[in-house]
């Protein structure tokens, strides 16, 4: 609205200025011109009739009278020696009068016109001039005012600004309809993303009806749709959790129950038992840890602690964690690193995302098989894959690898070991390092995980 007032109003104001400028400079050029004619031809008659030297001529005098009183001004005769010889309002007559406009005018530099807006009047200097010897006799010195044509600037400056106010009012009340009608699909917009807020996201909504809603309504409904995204990502996250700490808890129940309805249960009953008992519980202790770990993948990059770390080494030490877990199945562990790699990194959370790497290549294993952890690096990255022998993964689920919870062969999850928590937290540690995971597998060939990472820690931006 005040976009549209000033778009009415600047160009009014501004019309309105160069046109009362515009008469003020073509009333006084006009004003000058008529009045320095009169006076050019009054002093070709001095000139004829010998005024300067007697001003006792009527006829003269009528005319000088005259023309002081048609333009409400004043007319000043003074002679080659500077001596005021005639004075309209007879009060500087007989006095000396040495302007610099009047010496400059008898030294023969031509006359002079000058305005003077604050006292509104115009002053104009010629010389009395003989046409034919060229000599200068005197000066006449005309002062007229231009008080009328101050009153015709303050009519047109009213006038005008009677015309910018009906202006204005016009472009208000066109403004107020005009913006109603501009801004109802904004409204409209509005209305959607408080429903939303309320709770009502069931509908997208398109408001087609200029470029920029439409850009606005199509983020909005991708937003909206990321929102139920996660919002069921968020409540599948929470089945997930339920689900599986539900798991142990209905064995242990079902454990428990059997000890108390049987009676003189004997020692090697009660001991396996107690063993399967210790294994549940080991595996909620499990499933707990890895929640707590995702909690706190999940906070900022700030929650990293940033320190110089040997590579090499850290694989090293998980290799060689990792190795009595390979053992059992004959499956051996390789470490390919021809140089020392030492890089800026939270050794805690990068050390646990690889660990889950090499694990769940030995979990998803052949028995006889291997598993191969490659290091490299190049001025700015280092580089890290874990290549096994095992099942694969099939191309359709790849994608979904690292969502939580998320196991690929569900047939065999009771058989395998995990809480489907592994991925997601890798991922998630490697990309608080602002680096990049990808996954390339082949059913009964095997998988590759390739890990890039930046050797300097970096606080904001990256790669993904």
């Amino acid at each position: 609205m005040i976009i549209l007032i000033l778009i009415g109003i600047v160009p009014s104001v501004i019309a309105a200025t160069v046109v009362v400028r515009g008469y003020v400079d073509r009333a006084v050029s006009l004003r000058s011109i008529n009045v320095k004619n009169q006076c050019d031809i009054l002093c070709n008659t001095l000139v004829t009739e010998k005024y300067v030297s007697n001003t006792n001529n009527d006829v003269i005098n009528s005319e000088l009278a005259l023309l002081s009183n048609i333009y409400s001004g004043r007319i000043v005769i003074v002679d080659s020696d500077y001596k005021v010889v005639k004075d309209t309002y007879d009060l500087d007559t007989g006095k000396t009068s040495v302007s610099r406009d009047i010496i400059s005018c008898a030294n023969g530099n031509g006359g002079t016109t000058l305005y003077d807006s604050d006292n509104n009047y115009i002053q104009i200097v010629v010389p009395i001039q003989d046409p034919d010897t060229k000599v200068i006799e005197g000066v006449m010195l005309a002062s007229v005012s231009t008080n009328e044509i101050d009153q015709n600037v303050r009519i047109l400056e009213n006038e005008g600004l009677l015309v910018i106010i009906i202006i204005s009012l016009l472009v208000f009340i066109i403004g107020y309809f005009l913006a109603g009608i501009l801004v109802k699909p904004f409204r409209t917009v509005t209305r959607a993303i408080e429903d939303v807020t309320d709770g009502y996201e069931e509908e997208r909504i398109s408001v087609p009806d200029y470029t920029e809603t439409e850009q606005i309504t199509d983020a909005f409904n991708k937003m909206l749709t990321r929102v139920k995204t996660v919002d069921n990502s968020r409540n599948e996250f929470v089945s997930n959790v339920s689900h599986e700490l539900k798991t142990p808890m209905t064995s242990m129940k079902v454990l428990a129950d059997s000890l108390n309805s049987q009676e003189n249960v004997p020692v090697e009953v009660y001991r396996e038992f107690m063993q399967d008992l210790s294994a549940e519980i080991d595996r909620e202790n499990k499933i707990i840890q890895d929640l707590l770990s995702m909690v706190r993948m999940d906070r900022k990059a700030s929650t990293l602690e940033i320190a110089k770390v040997d590579i090499g080494a850290m694989l090293e030490q998980t290799i060689k964690r990792l190795q009595p877990i390979a053992a059992k199945r004959n499956i051996e562990l390789l470490l390919d690193s021809n140089s020392t790699v030492t890089a800026e990194v939270d050794e805690i959370k990068l050390s646990l995302a690889f660990s889950n790497l090499i694990e769940n290549a030995i979990k998803y294993n052949l028995d006889g098989g291997w598993v191969r952890v490659t290091l490299k690096a190049d001025h700015k990255f280092f580089y890290v894959s874990v290549s096994d022998s095992g099942i694969g993964i099939p191309e359709d689920e790849q994608e979904h690898i690292f969502e939580r919870f998320y196991r690929v062969d569900k047939s065999h999850s009771t058989e395998i070991e995990g809480t489907g928590l592994g991925l997601a937290i890798t991922r998630r540690a490697v990309l608080l390092h602002r680096g990049s995971i990808k996954v390339t597998s082949k059913l009964k060939e095997g998988t590759t995980f390739a890990v890039r990472i930046p050797l300097a820690h970096q606080s904001v931006g990256g790669g993904q």
